[in-house]
């Protein structure tokens, strides 16, 4: 398989610090974001080291064998819970994570919190991953007939991520992927700054991928740059 990729990060325009952090390893085909909780103390740290302990248990794992991912996700829940519980055993902390394994031209992704994955295909951009958030869990729990509340001004509020008291409900999917695809992982400084429609459009461009998501957290910026901007971008270029 032939791979691009490239990786981006940017503090913006109104954050004192930039709490994001990605991971984009071609060697190992891992790819990551995570954005540390604002409002909460240690966002920056749960998501330095979410992405480092998921770096090492993938470099460490044997390289022809597939990783058990639920029972990593649910250990790196765990080591970012007990970080919590030294530097902020009040208030804990937690990071969102999102990340794509890929095996045998396989797409595996794991997702929790709000950061998201999106898949281009023949200019066609389809959402991978659902926002864990209060809205969404509404929306499941209406679908499925059970009738719940919610306080509507917390609509867009986390109900996972990594660092909560355990058990952790991951997300976990496979995507078979396809020469020309374009993988895009990417924190919420950019998806709150643009559409579907115009973040297809910017990825459908004959660039590389480094100036592809200069493009993006540009735009983000230029509309203010109210949150950390991040991606990770990967292309498929053959199998």
């Amino acid at each position: 398989m032939q791979i691009r990729s490239a990786a981006l990060t940017d503090i913006g325009k109104v954050r004192p610090e930039n709490e994001d952090r990605f991971l984009c390893d071609d060697a190992l085909r891992l790819y990551a974001v995570a954005d540390g909780i604002g409002g909460l103390p240690g966002g920056a740290e749960a998501a330095q080291l979410a992405t480092t302990a998921l770096h090492a248990a993938i470099a460490a794992a044997p390289p022809d064998t597939l990783p058990d991912l639920d029972a990593l996700t649910h250990h790196l829940n765990e080591t970012v819970y007990e970080l919590s519980r030294h530097i902020s055993p009040r208030h804990g902390l937690g990071t969102t994570l999102t990340y794509t394994l890929i095996r045998d031209a396989t797409l595996r992704l794991v997702h929790v919190g709000d950061s998201r994955c999106y898949l281009l295909r023949d200019k066609k951009l389809t959402l991978l991953t659902t926002d864990h958030t209060v809205e969404n869990e509404f929306r499941a729990n209406h679908a499925a007939g059970r009738i719940i509340h919610y306080n509507e001004t917390q609509r867009k509020a986390l109900t996972r991520c990594i660092g909560q008291l355990p058990p952790l409900e991951p997300s976990l999917t496979q995507h078979p992927l396809h020469p020309g695809d374009r993988c895009l992982l990417c924190t919420d400084g950019i998806t709150k700054a643009m559409d579907d429609p115009e973040l297809a459009n910017i990825l459908s461009t004959p660039a590389p991928p480094a100036a592809i998501l200069l493009s993006l957290i540009s735009l983000a910026n230029a509309r203010g740059g109210g949150d950390n901007a991040t991606g990770v971008l990967v292309f498929v270029d053959a199998l």
